[in-house]
């Protein structure tokens, strides 16, 4: 575990990281309208968090996706370091499916605007749909990725939570293979409530895409519980620590 000096220390770099690449994602911005450069900034800023804190990240299963494919990631939530933690080992272009109220922050609501991000209404069902129907056209015609987590939130205990079905519904529409994703260690990183990051081991695990081809609407509760149960698996080969 941290000292206290560690702490002093890692705070200020962590902040000082953000604001810095949060300012030339913008300047980016101003010259490319795609993301990807701005994507490509992000990455090297997820990268610095995980080094400025010390987290080491083991990832498993890359083998089984494409740089170049289309894809919608679903993943479990436990931390706030789960995105970069993604962003800075999964090299594929993707985007974010996000509550609305992030656009809101400044810089980093700026950058996830610029870079295509999608914003997620939590309270409006109506307008969350129109937000995955969004999502859809934009993996379609971009031929990107997305990432989805689809608890709806991060864990508070750890535990696996129910799965929403909008990972499923997007990847149907947009015609692209769902992706399991589990995350173990980013809750002892920066547990749920907590302002200090931690160094430590992480794994990500990377599951065999679903294909959704031919699939139709009515198909997405028993694509989400599939993927609900990969991930389910993935996380019991590495327990999360008591």
């Amino acid at each position: 575990m941290k000292s206290a000096r560690a702490y002093v220390i890692t705070a200020p770099a962590i902040i000082l990281a953000t604001i810095s690449f949060g300012l030339v994602s913008l300047v980016t911005s101003l010259f490319e309208t795609s993301g990807r450069r701005q994507i490509a900034v992000a990455r090297a800023w997820a990268r610095s968090l995980l080094w400025v804190s010390g987290v080491k990240v083991t990832v498993e299963g890359l083998e089984k996706i494409s740089p170049d494919g289309s894809y919608v990631f679903v993943s479990n939530h436990l931390s706030y370091m789960d995105t970069p933690v993604v962003l800075a080992n999964i090299p594929v272009q993707f985007r974010f499916m996000a509550k609305r109220g992030l656009f809101q922050i400044p810089l980093l609501g700026t950058h996830l605007a610029r870079a295509g991000h999608v914003p997620v209404p939590r309270d409006d069902p109506r307008a969350a749909v129109k937000a995955m129907t969004a999502a859809a056209q934009i993996i379609r015609d971009r031929g990107i990725s997305l990432l989805i987590f689809p608890e709806g939130g991060r864990s508070h205990d750890g535990g696996l939570q129910p799965f929403k079905e909008g990972g499923a519904h997007i990847a149907i529409r947009a015609g692209v293979s769902l992706v399991p994703v589990a995350l173990n260690g980013t809750r002892e990183i920066l547990p749920y409530g907590s302002g200090c990051v931690r160094s430590g081991a992480v794994t990500m695990r990377i599951g065999d895409p679903i294909a959704t081809t031919g699939a139709q609407a009515r198909d997405r509760e028993p694509l989400t519980a599939e993927l609900r149960s990969r991930i389910v698996a993935m996380l019991e080969e590495h327990p999360i620590p008591a």
